[in-house]
Formats: C-alpha cells, sequence, structure tokens
C-alpha cells in the first residue's frame, strides 16, 4: 500500500479529505455557518442601543427563532425536491435582505413591528451544516465509519462556529458600530453560501421521489425528536444560569469565557469521537451517550454548591461539554438512518428545530428559576432535561 494511503488509513479525517471537491465545499461551509452564531447577538445589541429596550430586542430574536422552526423544514424539502444550489442560494439572499432590513428600520426609526417582520424574513436561512452532513452521505455512501468521522467533524464545527460566533460578533460591535456585526455575518453567509453552493460536483443529486412517509411520521423519528428538545433545553438553561451565575458573583463578562470552555470540551470530545471506529448501533449508543451528559451536568451544580466560585465552575463546564458532541453526533447518525433517503435535508432540519426550541424553553424555564430560586438552584435544570432526554431515549428504539 502507498505511504500516503497509509497515513490516510492511520488519520480518519486526512482521509475524508481525500475525496475530490471536499476541501471547497468545507471551506463554504464553514465560512456560512460561522455568522449562525452572530446574528441572535448582534441583533439583541443594535435593537437595545438603538430602542433601549433588552425586552424588545429578545422578543424579535424570539420571533425570529419561532418563523426559523417554522420555515426551516419547509426550506429543507425544497432542497430536497430542487437540489441545495437552485434554493439555498435565493434563500440565503432573503434572509441577508431581512438582516440588512433589519439594520435599516432601525436606522431611520421605523416602527416596532417592522423589526418582528424584517428579522422574522431571516429565518429562510438554510441549513448550511444539514446540506453538508447529507453531502458526506452521499460521498461515503456504504462507509459507515467514515460518515461517522465526518459527522463528528461536522458537530465539532458546529461548535466551533457557534463558540467563536458570540465573541467574533461583540468585539465586531463593540470595537466599531452596532451594525457591524450584522453586516459582517451577512458577507460571511452570502460568500460561505456561493462558495458552498458552486462545488456542485459533491452536490447529491435530487432523489427520485418515493411514496416513503414525511420524515416526521418515520418510524422513532417522533421519540428522537422529543430528544433533541430535551437536550436543546439542556443547552438553553445552562447558558443563561451560567450568566446569571457570573452576574451573582460579580464577573458577568467572565460568562461568555465559560460557555466557551463548554462548547471547546465539546469540540474537542467531537473531533476525537471522529476517530473511533463504534461497533454497536446509533440506537444502542444513544441512551450510553446521553446517560454520561447527564452525568457530566451534575459537575457545574456541585461546583456551584460546595465553591460558589467561577475558577471551580470553569473546568466542571468543560468537563460537562465533553458529553456534548457525541451525544449529537450518535443522535444525527439516527436521524440519517430513520429519514427516508429522499428526504435527508429535511429530516435533519426538524432536528435542528427541535433543538432551537428545547434551547428556547430551557433559557425561559431557566430564567424562571433563577429570578425565583437563585442560580446555583437553576443548575438543577440542565441535569432534569438531560435525565428527560435519557427516559426518551431508553424507550425510543424503532422497530427494525
Amino acid at each position: 500500500m502507498p505511504q500516503s494511503a497509509t497515513g490516510a488509513q492511520r488519520h480518519p479525517y486526512r482521509r475524508l479529505f481525500t475525496h475530490p471537491g471536499t476541501r471547497a465545499f468545507t471551506l463554504g461551509n464553514l465560512i456560512a455557518r460561522l455568522p449562525m452564531g452572530m446574528f441572535s447577538v448582534s441583533a439583541v445589541v443594535m435593537i437595545s442601543g438603538s430602542r433601549g429596550s433588552y425586552a424588545l430586542a429578545g422578543a424579535v430574536t424570539a420571533t425570529g427563532l419561532a418563523a426559523t422552526a417554522l420555515v426551516a423544514p419547509w426550506t429543507a424539502r425544497l432542497i430536497d425536491r430542487h437540489g441545495q444550489a437552485r434554493v439555498a442560494v435565493p434563500a440565503t439572499v432573503l434572509a441577508a435582505l431581512g438582516g440588512l432590513a433589519l439594520l435599516l428600520c432601525l436606522r431611520y426609526d421605523a416602527p416596532d413591528w417592522t423589526l418582528f417582520a424584517a428579522y422574522a424574513a431571516t429565518a429562510t436561512t438554510p441549513n448550511i451544516g444539514g446540506m453538508s452532513r447529507a453531502r458526506w452521505a452521499h460521498l461515503l455512501k456504504g462507509d459507515t465509519d467514515a460518515l461517522h468521522t465526518a459527522n463528528s467533524f461536522e458537530q465539532a464545527a458546529d461548535e466551533l462556529c457557534f463558540m467563536l460566533g458570540p465573541v467574533l460578533a461583540a468585539f465586531l460591535c463593540g470595537t466599531f458600530f452596532p451594525q457591524a456585526g450584522t453586516l459582517v455575518g451577512g458577507v460571511l453567509l452570502l460568500t460561505g453560501m456561493f462558495l458552498f453552493t458552486a462545488q456542485r460536483a459533491t452536490e447529491p443529486p435530487v432523489a427520485p421521489r418515493t411514496k416513503a412517509r414525511a420524515p416526521l411520521r418515520s418510524p422513532g423519528m417522533p421519540s428522537l425528536l422529543a430528544a433533541f428538545l430535551a437536550t436543546g433545553a439542556v443547552f438553553g438553561a445552562t447558558e443563561v444560569v451560567t450568566i446569571a451565575f457570573a452576574d451573582a458573583q460579580g464577573h458577568r463578562t467572565a460568562a461568555g469565557v465559560l460557555l466557551g470552555l463548554q462548547a471547546a470540551g465539546s469540540c474537542a470530545a467531537g473531533l476525537l469521537f471522529g476517530t473511533l471506529k463504534p461497533k454497536a448501533p446509533a440506537d444502542r449508543r444513544l441512551p450510553w451517550c446521553v446517560a454520561a451528559m447527564t452525568a457530566l451536568l451534575t459537575l457545574p451544580l456541585l461546583a456551584a454548591v460546595v465553591t460558589s466560585s467561577l475558577l471551580a465552575l470553569a473546568p466542571a463546564l468543560l468537563l460537562a461539554g465533553m458529553a456534548t458532541a457525541p451525544t449529537m453526533v450518535t443522535a444525527m447518525a439516527l436521524v440519517q438512518d430513520r429519514t427516508p433517503a429522499d428526504r435527508l435535508n429535511e429530516g435533519m432540519t426538524l432536528a435542528v428545530t427541535a433543538l432551537l426550541g428545547g434551547i428556547a424553553g430551557g433559557s425561559a424555564l431557566g430564567g424562571w428559576t433563577v429570578e425565583r430560586a437563585s442560580a446555583v438552584t437553576g443548575y438543577g435544570i440542565p441535569i432534569a432535561a438531560a435525565a428527560l432526554a435519557l427516559l426518551i431515549t431508553l424507550n425510543s428504539r424503532a422497530p427494525h
């Protein structure tokens, strides 16, 4: 065997990128994915700075999230029917125009309702992570180990972009002007999507339409989406409670670093997970992954209860994050298994939508708990949500 081939076998990630065109579409994917963590932070900074109301800013971004939950599966269905390039490009342009409209509405002091309408238009943003996973599934069909590595890479990329996105947005809005985050995010989104969709050789062909059930009605999918909903609540609650805990210690600005450590732990674990070759099927692995996540989430609670120290909380969150990526990689693998081939983007987008819904609910419940009890008590919410996800996964094996 040639030395280069041997090296590719020893390094699973190097092996992925030996396929022609994979580096180019991955570069576009990463550029377009980075703004996903920028837009909400940028919108909050712009709206609160212009209108002096965090309540209004929160309501506008929540409306955008709700619109995404409704529109994203429909956009994904169109992508499955007509192809990535034909649908994703106009959908991305429309989303970018929505962000620009929000900026102009604030600039010219338009009525509050126009802010909701403008930000709702950004809901047409395609699920770039789902489209990238669909490409890997097409290119690596039949190679289970390589597809596992690819899914792990995509999850690590998610964590990295959602870790860096808010930091970049805050830097741009604070260093230059409040609209800088939205403008730069829009340029990155358009540039990345154009580069991604230009790689036609790796684009999966439009699958022939079948009479297969919609993903939402596929065996095992409803319970799996419920698990995504509960897992999203873990993320949403952890974010709000950590911000509140840092604020109670007089160091609110440290919350970003703490949450970044959690994402870093997940990113590192995801990359390591991708080098392994799981022997058990995904539906058997998922309960173990969720159980590990539940157990590790007790560490932030213990750190908060025992020490009330941010220095102790930091490593606790880092360790807690290490179960996130393996859980998400395994759950996404199950989504791919249970979704009809001609509706793969729709199935993965439904999973992301459930995750976002859980994040919104977890944020609300975490905030409610912090206000009525304490930030320390709030760390019990992610544990409860993870335990609920565990119960769901233990009872969600799809029939074979």
